[in-house]
């Protein structure tokens, strides 16, 4: 608003200059779905690297699949990962994953989270408080204690000193540990009065938490995996903020991996079909898992076997990769076995992005499988020739190469379908450019609907896409060639501006990956004299 002069001299104004920089989101965060052997459950979780995820949720496990995809992910340039930890919580005892508890009198603790992990814990209590402050309210001697904590599998201690029973006071140690421990949580009600502090350690040099010679308080058995494990636990039948939709909480994520209950497995078609539409939903990629009983091509191109394995899927948002890998497993003594491909691909696809940019196809010469010993099923040309045109990508081994990724089509990318997101790499350019306009134009809202706001729309979409061509996103030569930003009248009408609506139309030239390399070879015929 213009400065209202009152007194002869020089006024300062700012003017806005218009210009509010839209930056790229990221385009390779992968979540995962699947079981651990401790964590978060139903909460997604960011990591950054396999020993981050050893740290929170145990590392690899037998019982576990999703542990091994994440292993590959890290291992083949994966860096942004979001966990969900599932569990199963309906069913009898047996069934469900429950959490381990201990009880010293009438105070009562439990495990962070479900799982066998918390009958690791033990406990100690003691007095050594500092001296009580009676005006502080809710302190006197007999509700101050001090309450230690240690996970006796990693060794991870946890301290907290001078708490208390009572709600009045600042320390209470109900809030206290449920937003500092990663640990254990205090359960209501809690008693009025402190818990019996341990007895003393019979050496003052021996270890306070030492089984053999301390006083701690063990957890009890009560906390294991239960017997239920299903795959409705990874993608329930309804939204229920469990399983793959506990995604809802997430800012963003790029790529879906959920790997199938067993590594022999796959998961069903109700399954996959829910996993696509989520990731339409969220402008993501999932990344497929074959079948395991498909061993050569003629398995998947013979028949109606792919139509059956696609049945219900958002083609579009999904990319399907074969044969499964095998890979040295470290629980078996690097004994060599197959694991679903799609922890793998996803970090070549992460790697790809760092290195070249989303509208780079991960695939070629470049993508290599790292840690990968062998293919499950080893394709020649001819049988790449058979599922390249179904939109199955094939992962091959080259000699001198090793095993690579070498194929670049979305479930869309069917030749028969004719369909405009045939390549992955397009695809995810699209779903990138959609989310970064979606999150850089908000500062639209509410803005009057006229021609300056017109101007400065396309001030700031044309600045983001002219940097991506820059970058070498798009084909043509020149910034018309590759890209239009149109913010206009004719957009925009005035029935449009009447609903409180303005329309954006952006149009860009995707770079196409070149499959088939065509070498046309002639002889030059020597000059005849004449």
């Amino acid at each position: 608003m213009a400065t209202a002069p009152t007194y002869p001299g020089v006024y300062i104004e700012e003017v806005p200059s218009g210009v509010r920089t839209i930056t790229g989101v990221p385009t390779s965060i992968t979540a995962f779905v699947g079981f651990a052997r401790r964590g978060p459950a139903n909460q997604p979780t960011r990591v950054q690297s396999f020993g981050e995820f050893e740290r929170v949720f145990g590392g690899l496990w037998d019982g576990s699949t999703m542990s091994f995809a994440v292993q590959q992910f890290f291992l083949n340039g994966g860096g942004d990962a979001l966990i969900v930890r599932a569990i199963h919580d309906q069913g009898t005892a047996q069934q469900k994953d429950t959490k381990a508890t201990l009880s010293i009198g009438t105070f009562k603790l439990e495990a962070a989270d479900e799982g066998s992990w918390g009958t690791q814990l033990r406990v100690r209590i003691d007095y050594d408080t500092r001296p009580v402050d009676t005006s502080i309210p809710g302190e006197s001697s007999t509700t101050l204690f001090n309450l230690f904590v240690k996970d006796m599998a990693t060794g991870v201690i946890e301290e907290y000193r001078n708490v208390s029973v009572s709600p009045q006071h600042p320390r209470y140690v109900l809030r206290v540990v449920a937003a500092q421990s990663n640990l254990v949580r205090v359960l209501t009600p809690v008693p009025n009065a402190k818990p019996t502090a341990s007895a003393a350690l019979a050496n003052p040099t021996d270890d306070p938490f030492d089984p053999a010679t301390s006083t701690s308080s063990a957890f009890g058995s009560d906390g294991h995996e239960g017997t239920g494990h299903a795959e409705a636990d990874l993608i329930p039948g309804t939204p229920n903020k469990k399983g793959v939709y506990a995604l809802d909480r997430a800012d963003i994520f790029n790529l879906l991996v959920i790997p199938p209950l067993a590594r022999d497995g796959v998961l069903g078609a109700s399954s996959r079909a829910a996993a696509s539409a989520y990731c339409n939903a969220r402008r993501a990629l999932y990344i497929a898992d074959p079948d395991p009983t498909w061993n050569e091509a003629n398995d998947i191109a013979g028949g109606t076997a792919l139509d059956t394995f696609l049945s219900g899927m958002e083609k579009r948002n999904a990319a399907l990769y074969f044969p499964r890998v095998r890979m040295a497993d470290a629980l078996k003594e690097g004994a060599t076995d197959a694991f679903p491909p799609a922890g793998a691909v996803a970090g070549v696809m992460a790697r790809t992005d760092a290195s070249r940019g989303v509208w780079k196809a991960p695939a070629g010469l470049e993508a290599i499988l790292i840690g990968v010993q062998a293919l499950d099923v080893g394709l020649d040309d001819g049988e790449n020739g058979r599922l390249n045109p179904l939109g199955v990508n094939s992962l091959r081994a080259f000699p001198g190469v090793g095993p690579v990724v070498w194929g670049a089509r979305t479930l869309a990318g069917n030749d028969r379908l004719a369909s405009e997101w045939k390549y992955v790499p397009i695809r995810r350019l699209a779903l990138f450019l959609e989310e970064s306009l979606y999150r850089g134009t908000q500062w639209v809202v509410f803005e009057p609907n006229d021609e300056p706001l017109w101007a400065q729309i396309r001030l700031n979409v044309g600045a983001f896409l002219q940097n991506l061509f820059r970058q070498g996103a798009f084909q043509g030569r020149s910034a018309r060639e590759a890209y239009f930003v149109k913010c206009d009248g004719e957009t925009t009408t005035q029935s449009d501006r009447d609903l409180g609506i303005v329309n954006i139309l952006v149009g860009f030239a995707p770079l196409k990956p070149a499959e088939f390399v065509i070498v046309r070879i002639q002889q030059i015929a020597g000059q005849i004299a004449t």
